[in-house]
């Protein structure tokens, strides 16, 4: 029986993709935990109904960042933890995109070029706060790296989501000036001059390709404007953490976005156009499908959600008890913040643990089920 979504396309098209190529840096690893999730390649446990005596095998889940059906669960959490840092102030969310020309050096050294966007983004939002004209103190901001559009195809992008005003050097909340928080053709033009100087001091030392032009693809770069979008400010707390979780674990491709297999093709849905709410189906063959997926493996290690200014890890507790102060509001209450955390756990586990078959039972574990070897090999670079 063929299975759904992302980890049935692999067992489908994987041995026509693997007989012609192998696979990107990173990409076995990925691999092997999509097709291995939640499955007997990984092992889990025998549960029967206490009532009943209904049986149920329980696989465990790769917990892969690239897997589609780990992320709901990891986000949660995540947003869980994310509600002790959430300011009673509107907040903004900015896109800043790199130019598509740029997509044959991150295919030649991504982790370079990524932590050049993560750190220009920074330094300009960093940079307009600080500014008296704008703010004059000290922001709060996440940054979430997107790679993907729709379709699949490579499109590098940052969102930011940023908190309307900042900490002024005496200890009070500055608001924004106007109805919006930076002017975005400003914002356009200093974050294309930080990437631009940071890739120059790269030039001719990365592992660029050896076709590079370096002093025609800036010129080319300097030719146009980069793209920064801003949207209208959020709403309170609980409608920036909903707007935040559509953001942060996110992956390349969901597993409901997979309409089916028809022959050598797969089809799959994507939006129709930006705001319209429609959808349409796109179908490309199996092995490019694979292929346009695997360009958005993260390098190992590399972190795709960083926090910055009154959020970075190094100044987080004194800079938002600073924050409240200033915005004269008291710190959220660590029991409530923890019951969250914990009703996830808690509903997770009771729907786990009543029985399918019968509804009055408990499941109830019986056996450990060891590994099953891995039936595809793989190759790749490491």
């Amino acid at each position: 029986m063929r299975r759904a979504g992302l980890a049935g396309v692999l067992d489908t098209f994987g041995p026509a993709y693997l007989a012609t190529r192998s696979l990107p840096r990173g990409g076995a690893k990925v691999w092997r935990a999509i097709t291995a999730c939640r499955t007997a390649a990984l092992g889990g446990h025998l549960e029967a109904c206490d009532a009943c005596g209904q049986h149920r095998h329980v696989y465990h889940s790769c917990r892969n960042r690239h897997c589609p059906q780990c992320q709901t669960r990891a986000k949660e959490a995540w947003l869980a933890a994310r509600r002790r840092e959430v300011l009673p102030v509107p907040y903004f969310h900015l896109v800043f995109t790199l130019p598509h020309s740029l997509n044959g050096l991150v295919a030649a050294d991504p982790r370079t070029l990524y932590d050049l966007l993560f750190a220009s983004v920074a330094a300009t939002l960093t940079e307009f706060a600080a500014s008296p004209r704008h703010l004059g103190g000290t922001p709060a901001f996440s940054l979430v790296l997107h790679t993907w559009t729709q379709d699949l195809r490579r499109h590098v992008h940052l969102h930011a989501l940023v908190a309307g005003g900042a900490l002024g050097p005496h200890g009070e909340w500055l608001r924004p000036k106007k109805g919006f928080l930076f002017p975005v053709r400003a914002l356009s033009r200093v974050f294309r001059g930080k990437f631009i100087a940071g890739l120059a001091q790269r030039a001719g030392r990365e592992r660029w390709p050896a076709d590079v032009d370096w002093p025609r693809l800036k010129s080319q770069l300097h030719a146009h404007d980069w793209v920064v979008y801003a949207k209208q400010p959020l709403g309170g707390p609980d409608a920036v953490l909903e707007y935040l979780g559509r953001y942060t674990h996110r992956v390349a491709i969901s597993n409901e976005r997979i309409v089916g297999i028809e022959g050598e093709h797969l089809a799959f849905r994507v939006r129709a156009e930006a705001g319209s709410g429609k959808k349409r189906t796109v179908r490309l063959p199996g092995v490019e499908f694979i292929g346009r997926f695997l360009l958005h493996v993260l390098p190992a290690g590399f972190k795709r959600i960083r926090h910055y200014g009154l959020l970075s890890p190094a100044r987080k507790r004194s800079g938002l008890a600073a924050a409240r102060a200033a915005l004269e509001v008291a710190a959220p209450s660590a029991a409530l913040v923890e019951s969250v955390a914990d009703f996830v756990r808690r509903v997770a586990g009771m729907e786990h643990a009543c029985c399918p078959c019968c509804g009055r039972g408990r499941m109830r574990v019986v056996a450990l089920l060891a590994p099953a070897p891995p039936a595809l090999h793989l190759r790749g670079p490491p």
